[in-house]
């Protein structure tokens, strides 16, 4: 693609480490290493990336069916691995729309894998930054029609944004188009369930790994509670069962354990009216 960023292989990126640690091949060894350390000191990140890839699939299935949602915009998608959201969505409802927005460029490279679509639906990229929601909802208007339902999609992405980069004010102004019964996901990590070790729990893992993270040169994760998590939902109706860690939004009632819980902390809402 003519025009692309080029990609600094030396630096890590989250984008690429997440493909990593759910066994994909769209990485560079400095996303290795610093993906193989970041799990040496936390463990339970291996947990929270598959528990998260699953909650998306749980999520998307629910509102391209029972909430029967046809639009999509999928921000801080990442690379295409198995189960895109345009391959669940379009599964279930073929004239589905679907939009994906990332600023890392190897995920560029990647577009065409992502830009597939059935022929009854259609997919597009945009590159850019969630700090640029004015830019996000002007470019995917070109494929999504905003008086018309659309599903927000944030999974893992509104932990980027410092306090000062006021998530609030960015999720508020992604929100102020859509219609009502348009739907909001949002998946975020949080520093309250710990990971087991020999002396139980440690709170201060996940911290320390994202802190060698940074000092390797990659975006600090801010880890935000479920309190606040939840707060993003103001003025929302929250859906049943509310946030909870996304290993245990959407499954199925079991007579046998429930799911382990993980530091990622997740809920869908709808837009009233």
């Amino acid at each position: 693609m003519a025009g692309q960023p080029e990609i600094d292989s030396s630096v890590p990126h989250s984008a690429r480490i997440w493909n990593h640690w759910l066994g994909g091949k769209d990485n560079y060894p400095v996303d290795r290493e610093v993906g193989d350390e970041f799990l040496s000191i936390f463990p339970g990140q291996a947990d929270i990336a598959r528990h998260s890839r699953a909650f998306l699939g749980r999520a998307v299935r629910y509102l391209a069916g029972e909430a029967g949602v046809r639009q999509f915009l999928d921000v801080g998608t990442g690379l295409p691995t198995v189960d895109n959201t345009h391959e669940v969505a379009q599964r279930i409802a073929p004239d589905a729309r679907i939009v994906y927005v990332d600023n890392d460029p190897l995920v560029l490279t990647h577009a065409r894998a992502l830009l597939t679509s059935t022929p009854e639906g259609a997919t597009s990229y945009i590159d850019a930054d969630i700090r640029q929601p004015d830019v996000i909802l002007a470019r995917a208007a070109e494929t999504l029609d905003f008086d018309r339902p659309v599903a927000l999609l944030l999974l893992g992405i509104l932990g980027h944004l410092t306090d000062e980069d006021d998530p609030e004010g960015v999720l508020a102004r992604l929100t102020a188009p859509l219609a009502p019964g348009s739907h909001v996901v949002i998946n975020d990590g949080t520093n309250v369930v710990g990971t087991p070790g020999s002396d139980g729990p440690d709170e201060t893992a996940r911290a320390r790994a994202i802190a060698r993270y940074v000092e390797a040169g990659g975006v600090a994760y801010n880890l935000r509670s479920p309190e606040r998590i939840a707060g993003f939902f103001d003025g929302m109706e929250l859906l049943e069962p509310g946030v909870v860690t996304v290993s245990r939004w959407g499954t199925e009632p079991s007579p046998f354990e429930e799911p382990p819980e993980v530091d990622a902390f997740c809920g869908v809402a709808r837009i009233p009216g």
